[in-house]
Order: structure tokens, then sequence, then C-alpha cells
């Protein structure tokens, strides 16, 4: 099967290894390595800090206990502990639990004697609004990441070649499935082909720039309707030479890119796609998908990937 640097949903076929020393910029930048973990393994780590920081402050409250004798005489009412009620390690763990949480259930409490505990419970609530900010900050971060926005963004499953206004293009069909709009929305494409310079250099997997209105402003989309991108192939195309004959033959990959700022969240989305040289079409075009109704327009999505055959010249441009 065709080895793709970017599969159809968007995904990098990319996998970085040998780091050696430079692994450690993932901890300097443990934020971001905590967003960009899995769902799962970000839960673990939610689970285990709190777990683990909960179990350890509650030890310290109750080995103050324990220093001070008071887990002894806590039955004794003329002496008066550092904490009131707290009889053994689940007794202190629920004054932690009360304390942090701000339940203040009024049975558990510090007295006035108790420097260390008052020390303890100024640090506790040093640590708890740290470690809060930075989980729940993680989790929110996360959980509005505009990724599954990107889902209903979708690209026609194949691109065709073809005629329009006398030239020959290179076309390809996005459309938003949402009735909310894509703010500033822009496309860009990128070929991925290897290529040998006239030095000798090979250079694997080079990117190079495709024309998609970029000087006309026809990459600013107003997606609101299911759109057709056109390149034109020009002698500036890298697209220039090639003909029904050497699609063939070619080995190629077209990378879209399709950004833009989601109108309801006001964060910036991005979906990705791309073509391979046995997913490009020679002398088709697309179906139409839009109709006009009672006051409204129609689209109907179950003509957005078709395409019928036309007319068009088996030769490239250059020829």
């Amino acid at each position: 099967r065709r080895q793709r640097f970017v599969d159809k949903n968007g995904r990098c076929n990319v996998q970085h290894g040998n780091l050696g020393g430079e692994s450690g910029r993932y901890l300097a930048d443990l934020f971001t390595t905590l967003v960009d973990l899995k769902w799962r393994w970000n839960l673990l780590v939610f689970l285990l800090t709190y777990t683990v920081a909960w179990l350890v402050m509650a030890s310290m409250w109750w080995g103050i206990a324990y220093l001070r004798g008071d887990l002894h005489r806590a039955h004794d009412g003329a002496y008066s502990p550092c904490v009131a009620n707290v009889y053994n390690f689940p007794s202190a763990f629920l004054f932690f639990i009360e304390t942090e949480a701000t339940i203040g259930y009024g049975h558990r409490y510090i007295t006035e004697r108790c420097p260390e505990g008052i020390v303890l419970f100024l640090f506790q609530s040093l640590l708890g609004s740290v470690v809060d900010a930075f989980l729940i900050g993680c989790m929110f971060i996360k959980m509005s990441q505009p990724k599954k926005r990107a889902e209903t963004l979708v690209f026609s499953r194949a691109a065709v070649v073809s005629q329009r206004d006398g030239k020959l293009c290179l076309m390809f069909r996005v459309g938003n499935l949402r009735n909310s709009h894509m703010v500033s929305a822009q496309i860009r494409c990128k070929l991925i082909k290897s290529r040998q310079t006239p030095e000798g250099e090979f250079l694997p997997l080079d990117q190079c720039e495709l024309d998609v209105g970029f000087g006309t402003g026809a990459d600013q989309l107003f997606l609101v309707s299911p759109l057709t991108i056109c390149h034109e192939i020009d002698s500036r195309s890298p697209f220039f030479c090639l003909s029904k004959r050497s699609l063939r033959s070619e080995q190629f990959e077209i990378v879209v890119i399709l950004e833009g700022i989601v109108e309801t969240t006001g964060m910036t989305c991005q979906a990705r796609t791309s073509y391979t040289e046995d997913e490009v079409l020679w002398g088709h075009r697309f179906l139409p998908v839009m109709s006009l109704e009672d006051g409204f327009f129609r689209v109907d999505y179950s003509q957005f990937h078709g395409t019928f055959e036309v007319p068009t010249p088996p030769y490239s441009v250059k020829e």
C-alpha cells in the first residue's frame, strides 16, 4: 500500500526517534506535554497526582498529631490538641479533605496552640491552589481543543483535473457540515515529492507550495456551502509537465490544510487531508450539490464526492 505522508483524516505519519538528551525538553514544557497526551494517560496523571498529594498531606497531618501525642490524648477534654477530633490516619485524612475542599463540617478544626499546624495549613492552601490550577487548567484546555471541530470539515475523496475558463486546473472540494461558520477560513496546499537537485543532492519529501489563489485572495474562503478549490496549472505550477499519461508514473502527494477560527469558541481550528497520484482523476468534474428551494439553498452531501467525466485534452500544459 502506498505510504502516505499525511493520512486522509489529517494524521501525520511522522514519528520522532533517537532524541538523545533532547527528550528533557518535554519536561521543560510540562503543561503542553500533558495536554498532548492521550485522554487515558491524561486521566491517569490527573488521578495519580491528586491521590498522591492527598495521601502525602494527610500523612503530614497525622505525623504532627503523632509527634505531639495527640492521638493518645484526643479524648481528654482538658487537653488542647493541634487538630481537634483527630484520632488516627482516617480522621487525619478526612480533616485534610474537609480543609482542601472547603467543606468545613465543624467537627475537626485547628486550635491556636499549634503553630506547626498553622504553617502546614498555609502550605496546604498554596500547594492545593497550584495543583488545582495546573491540572484543572490542563483538563480544560484539552476538553476545549478544536480537534473535534475539524471532523465536521470534509474534503472530497479525490481531486480532479479538467478545464475551467479555458485553463487546465487541479481541483478538489471542501465543505462544512455544521451551521456555525469558520471565521477567516484560509486554504493552503503543499506538494510533497522527492527530487534531486542539479548538484546531485537528493531531497526526500521536498515541499512545494501550490498556488490556490494567494495572489487574488481566492484562498480566503467564505465557507457556508461546499466550495471547489482550484489550482491553475501554468508555467509556474509544479504540474506544468503533467499529462494524463505521465500521471500514471508519477509519485507525489498533495497535502491540503484548511485553517480558520471556530465561531462559537474563538479558537483556531485546522483540518488536513491529502491526495496521492492515484486519487487524482484526469478529465473529471464534480457533481453539483446546490439546489434552490423555497426560500433557501439546500446542499445535498450525498453528491459531495461524486464526479463525472468531461472532455479534457490528455496533454500537459507544456505540450
